[in-house]
């Protein structure tokens, strides 16, 4: 009998190592599948009550088709929507709509209408571009990073006043 072992090359699982959606899948082949690292899945334990794999006796995790609907719920809520942690919760108990990967939603904005996503991926292109380098351009890069911070501080009040109100 020939088991079947998953290895990852880059962010993509080898061929020759797909399951059945309804199979188990070890930590290894869990995490490659989602294109995450194992430690992250063992973090997720510990902050997701809902998420409970199959434990052998030797502590083995093997995760089935349930465990893996809810890692990939928390991958779009943390990943991609940019919740905090304990925003995903509260998506997942109830408090907010509880939206799967498969479902176009409009990411989280604050009141400027910019997303947690977008403002990650302006504060990186800023980054690459070199506004934050000293032979730059000092004007424009100002007026950039004064807009970016201005967002910014609009995100962590809307995030303040989340916090507070729970």
């Amino acid at each position: 009998m020939t088991r079947s072992s998953s290895f990852r090359i880059g962010d993509e699982v080898a061929v020759g190592s797909r399951k059945a959606p309804e199979a188990f899948r070890s930590i290894g082949e869990a995490a490659a599948e989602l294109g995450l690292a194992s430690h992250v899945l063992r973090f997720w334990e510990t902050r997701f009550s809902a998420l409970r794999p199959m434990k052998r006796p030797d502590g083995r995790r093997f995760y089935r088709p349930e465990d893996m609907e809810l890692l990939r719920r928390l991958k779009y809520l943390l990943h991609e929507r940019g919740l905090t942690i304990r925003g995903a919760l509260q998506e997942l108990e109830g408090e907010g709509s509880v939206e799967g990967p498969d479902t176009a939603l409009e990411p989280a904005t604050d009141g400027a209408g910019v997303s947690v996503k977008e403002l990650q991926d302006a504060v990186r292109l800023a980054v690459e571009r070199g506004d934050f380098r000293l032979e730059a351009d000092r004007a424009d890069a100002r007026v950039r990073l004064e807009s970016l911070l201005e967002e910014l501080s609009g995100l962590k009040a809307r995030l303040d006043k989340v916090r507070n109100s729970g």
